[in-house]
């Protein structure tokens, strides 16, 4: 079975960092661009960022370029997101998903072929 499971969420400070983890099982890691999409309380699900599986592409929405960091650990299957400098409008659920793609990503939710379960990110004093 497709697994892929979101890890590292939490509460932090504005300013703070957090760094969330996606474990992925069940399908050929290294064919799959991951990426990790976002919604907030009451609005729709929003792509943060992505990466490719063998060429390292990413992609950053505009508003976290900067301050978000993607990576990824294929020999784990594994794929990171460093999150500094945080703001409350971060605030929301965070979504890993896998879409097949060979090279480059989208970042689109709508591409996406397998999702996890979401970890709460909020950020707030």
């Amino acid at each position: 079975d497709v697994q892929l499971q979101a890890s590292g969420g939490g509460l932090v400070q504005p300013g703070g960092s957090l760094r969330l983890s996606c474990a992925a099982s069940g399908f050929i890691f290294d064919d799959y661009a991951i990426g990790w999409s976002r919604q907030a309380p009451g609005k729709g699900r929003e792509g943060v960022s992505c990466i490719s599986g063998r060429d390292g592409t990413t992609y950053y929405v505009d508003s976290v370029k900067g301050r978000f960091t993607i990576s990824r650990d294929n020999a784990k299957n594994t794929v990171y997101l460093q999150m500094n400098s945080l703001k409350p409008e971060d605030t929301a659920v965070y979504y890993c998903a896998a879409e097949w793609r060979i090279t480059g990503c989208t970042g689109k939710p709508y591409e996406y072929n397998y999702w996890g379960q979401g970890t709460l990110v909020t950020v707030s004093s």
